[in-house]
């Protein structure tokens, strides 16, 4: 009868084992796609110059201009889902904006020409996990290259 318990405790350890490998990977394979995101965003702001991406007013998006209409085939391809971005503010006080779920933004105008904070998260649906880390923890966040423009 004592080897009998040996062994369940011997397959708790695995299956807590197989539980832990498995929720290690979907993070990983989540954090990636969001750094992949995050990326296509920045490249695509860049292309656009900031038109179409970031408003006049830098507190919001064009919602269905081309701009935009290329961030949701990004992430398609990519398989990101528009996640719930709660945009607030980050530590230096800036206030950030949501772009159609995809991603938080946060842009700056110095002079002659803007650059834009882009902030991802990564999409984990585990409630448990998510009240116990944060949402703060699973951000990826990135700046755009120096976007010039004439006034």
């Amino acid at each position: 009868m004592k080897d009998a318990y040996g062994g369940i405790i011997n397959l708790a350890f695995i299956v807590v084992f197989l539980l832990i490998v498995i929720g290690v990977l979907g993070l990983v394979v989540s954090y990636t796609k969001a750094f992949k995101m995050k990326n296509e965003a920045i490249s695509i702001i860049e292309e656009y110059e900031g038109s179409g991406c970031v408003n006049k007013d830098l507190n919001g998006v064009i919602e269905g201009s081309p701009c935009m209409k290329q961030v949701e085939a990004a992430a398609e391809r990519i398989g990101y889902g528009a996640v719930s971005t709660d945009c607030q503010r980050d530590e230096d006080g800036n206030e950030y904006n949501t772009a159609s779920g995809y991603y938080c933004f946060f842009a700056k105008q110095n002079g002659n020409y803007l650059t834009v904070r882009v902030t991802t998260k990564v999409n984990i649906d585990l409630p448990i996990i998510n009240k116990i880390m944060g949402f703060n923890v699973f951000r990826v966040s990135g700046d755009t290259e120096r976007i010039y423009f004439n006034n």
